[in-house]
């Protein structure tokens, strides 16, 4: 049986080396390919640790965590996150950023995604967020290591309420898989009202 559970302060600091290592491995698949590190990941996930409204959910098959989804305030992305947004009149002090979830494979289909998302949206409305963000990595669908079999999740983000903010599109640097060096990729969000 898998349980989730959503972790905060220490216990949240605790499952950040298991949470990056996730990250790692799932993120390597399509559509992120993405080939990270650990000293990146200890660099990415510092905002989760020093953010008090921040919260990991974690998937526990026993003591061992095999998926995991954050959330923190969009504000505390600000930097990263404001380019995005200008123009569009929301206020990033009310949006909630559910930034990622990752499972690995053989947990999937067991409604874990639902688990983890309706955790991440309890958290934020206990903490007086409005809307709930994500963003999603565009691919072009003839993408060389686009998967025969791939199933875009947009039907699944959709069902639960979220809808993409048109024009709203982030870009961030990262090392694919098969390329030598960082590659500009452009990030679309998401939003609900909570």
């Amino acid at each position: 049986m898998i349980e989730t559970r959503a972790l905060t302060g220490a216990a949240l600091n605790a499952a950040l080396d298991d949470v990056a290592r996730l990250r790692i491995t799932v993120f390597r698949d399509w559509p992120y390919l993405y080939d990270g590190d650990a000293e990146y990941e200890r660099a990415y996930l510092a905002a989760y640790r020093d953010s008090p409204g921040a919260v990991v959910v974690g998937a526990f098959d026993g003591a061992r965590i095999v998926g995991a989804a954050t959330g923190t305030p969009m504000t505390d992305h600000a930097d990263d996150f404001a380019a995005a947004f200008d123009g569009s009149g929301i206020d990033l002090a009310r949006v909630f950023y559910c930034a990622e979830s990752v499972l690995l494979p053989e947990y999937r289909g067991r409604g874990l995604g639902h688990a983890f998302f309706d955790a991440r949206e309890d958290h934020a409305r206990r903490h007086g967020f409005t809307k709930s963000a994500f963003c999603g990595v565009l691919r072009p669908d003839d993408h060389p290591l686009r998967p025969t079999d791939y199933a875009a999740l947009d039907p699944f983000w959709r069902k639960r309420g979220y809808a993409p903010l048109p024009g709203v599109i982030a870009s961030f640097r990262w090392k694919d898989i098969d390329q030598p060096d960082e590659t500009d990729h452009d990030l679309q969000f998401w939003m609900r009202d909570l």
